[in-house]
């Protein structure tokens, strides 16, 4: 039917083919979003126990991811801390969390169940391992712990972890030379307080609220861990490596310290997810945790110390694409 047509008459149908397309062209333009898709759905965080460093971080992440991704639903899910993080965000259970690096370097070691679709966005703070006991008490040394009643955090937490390996090193068997309790940092203070608790171990970033509450109306002080013991640790195996001799500045309980230092160890935390994770999301999600330092530093100390320089350093974890996305766009 084209070809019967004068050739005047198929130059009008070409040309109005041409302006048809262009119109075409400028509508699907026009249509067209701009830019990366923004995120939308729903995602859990697993955060902490309650009153705890990762609980209050989470809770004030959540306000700003809230508006950076408006299209993203955040649900905080309280936990017993780092070793159940790491195994709800690996089996589905969650979608991000915070948890220390030799926590999750356990979890990979013993191949857990979805061990190999963990990946790290960020590396956050360090925590420090903190050992709490009246200030009369004549206890000295981790040793002086033997036959006592001893927080340990909760049994899926990362304090436990670290309790656990601390008391190795010292020579104590966790669960026949000392009295073992099971508890959070929600509830030790109090216990320690009303001499239920001879001591207890806290992992968490400096200060701890909890602890710097308790040391502003009852008289505490901490014990020692020096570097033979962190050296000691590293013996142990892989999975302790991510241990490191640090040392708590004399300011961080000053009434707990009487103006001294105190020789510890720390280990760092990660912001945990998995491969399946979306890249756009986790794109955001890295960029809001490290935009949101110095508010939420304001109210959680620890978080003044997210520092972008360190946070792509992610081991023992692979780095998600979408975090690498992240870096790459404020590589200098």
């Amino acid at each position: 039917m084209f070809a019967s047509l004068s050739r005047a008459a198929r130059r009008r149908v070409l040309a109005g083919a041409t302006a048809l397309l262009a119109v075409c062209g400028v509508l699907a333009w026009w249509l067209m979003p701009f830019g990366s898709p923004t995120p939308s759905g729903s995602v859990t965080f697993s955060t902490g126990v309650a009153t705890g460093v990762y609980q209050r971080y989470g809770d004030l992440l959540k306000q700003d991811l809230s508006q950076d991704l408006p299209e993203v639903s955040i649900t905080l899910k309280e936990s017993e801390g780092s070793q159940q993080n790491v195994q709800r965000v690996a089996t589905g259970e969650a979608d991000f969390t915070v948890a220390t690096a030799d926590a999750v370097a356990q979890y990979l070691r013993e191949r857990r169940p979805g061990w190999e679709r963990l990946r790290g966005c960020a590396r956050l703070y360090d925590d420090y391992v903190q050992i709490v006991v009246r200030k009369g008490s004549p206890l000295r040394t981790v040793q002086d712990l033997r036959n006592l009643r001893v927080g340990v955090g909760q049994d899926r937490s990362g304090v436990r972890l670290i309790a656990d390996r601390v008391l190795a090193a010292a020579g104590l068997t966790p669960d026949r030379d000392i009295v073992p309790v099971p508890a959070g940092i929600d509830t030790m203070p109090g216990l320690l307080e009303r001499g239920e608790l001879d001591a207890f171990f806290w992992s968490g970033g400096l200060p701890t609220q909890p602890v710097q509450t308790l040391s502003e109306r009852f008289e505490v002080r901490l014990l020692p861990l020096d570097a033979a013991l962190v050296d000691r640790l590293h013996d142990v195996g892989d999975s302790t490596r991510h241990y490191r001799s640090a040392v708590i500045p004399a300011d961080a309980y000053a009434k707990a310290q009487d103006g001294l230092p105190i020789e510890t160890l720390a280990v760092a935390n990660l912001l945990v997810t998995t491969e399946e994770a979306d890249d756009d999301l986790v794109e955001g999600f890295t960029r809001t945790v490290i935009g949101s330092r110095d508010r939420i530093g304001r109210l959680v100390h620890p978080a003044q110390l997210v520092d972008l320089r360190t946070a792509v350093y992610t081991e023992p974890l692979a780095l998600h694409e979408g975090a690498r996305r992240y870096y790459r766009s404020v590589k200098p």
